[in-house]
C-alpha cells in the first residue's frame, strides 16, 4: 500500500507538513498527491472513528446478508447501486459464500432496522432472502480499541 495512504488511514488529521516529513516528500507534493487521489476516487473521504456508546446519540448497527436473484439487465452491480443509495446503508459489498450482498445498516433502534428490512429490502423483486444480525457491543473498530475496560490482561491466562 502506498505509504501516504497508509498514514492517512492511521490518522487523516496529520498535517500535510508532517505527512511530507514522514514520506520524504514536499508538502506541495503531498498535497498534490492527495488531491489527485481525491479526484480519481482512491480517497473517498475522511472520517472520525466514533465510539457511539460514549456519544449522546442512540444508534444501532446491523449486518444484513442478502441472497438475490439477478434479472436480465439487473444484476449484482445494478442491485448494489440501487441499495447503496439508501441512507441507512453504510456499506454494501458483493460476497462469496452463503450470501450475495452484505450490508452494514444503521438505525436509531432495532425496530428501525426491522422496518427497513421488512418494508424496503425484503419486498424488492430480486431479493430471495435476508439474514439480519445486530451488533451488541463493539470491541475494536477500524483498528481502534473501543469501550475498553481497565482489565490488566498481563495477569490473565490467555
Amino acid at each position: 500500500m502506498d505509504k501516504l495512504l497508509k498514514l492517512l488511514c492511521e490518522d487523516a488529521r496529520l498535517p500535510v507538513e508532517t505527512l511530507a516529513t514522514m514520506t520524504g516528500d514536499t508538502p506541495e507534493g503531498v498535497a498534490e498527491k492527495m488531491q489527485k487521489m481525491e479526484n480519481d476516487g482512491t480517497i473517498l473521504g475522511y472520517r472520525a472513528v466514533v465510539d457511539w456508546d460514549k456519544a449522546d446519540r442512540e444508534m444501532v448497527e446491523s449486518y444484513i446478508d442478502l441472497k438475490i436473484a439477478p434479472k436480465k439487465d439487473f444484476g449484482f452491480d445494478e442491485f448494489a447501486e440501487l441499495v447503496s443509495q439508501m441512507p441507512e446503508v453504510k456499506s454494501c459489498t458483493l460476497m462469496s459464500g452463503g450470501s450475495d450482498i452484505s450490508l452494514v445498516v444503521e438505525g436509531r433502534s432495532f425496530k428501525d432496522i426491522a422496518l427497513f428490512v421488512g418494508r424496503r429490502l425484503a419486498p424488492m423483486e430480486s431479493v430471495i432472502s435476508t439474514a439480519t444480525r445486530f451488533v451488541l457491543k463493539t470491541y475494536k473498530k477500524q483498528g481502534h480499541v473501543v469501550s475498553a475496560t481497565n482489565t490488566d490482561y498481563r495477569e490473565m491466562d490467555i
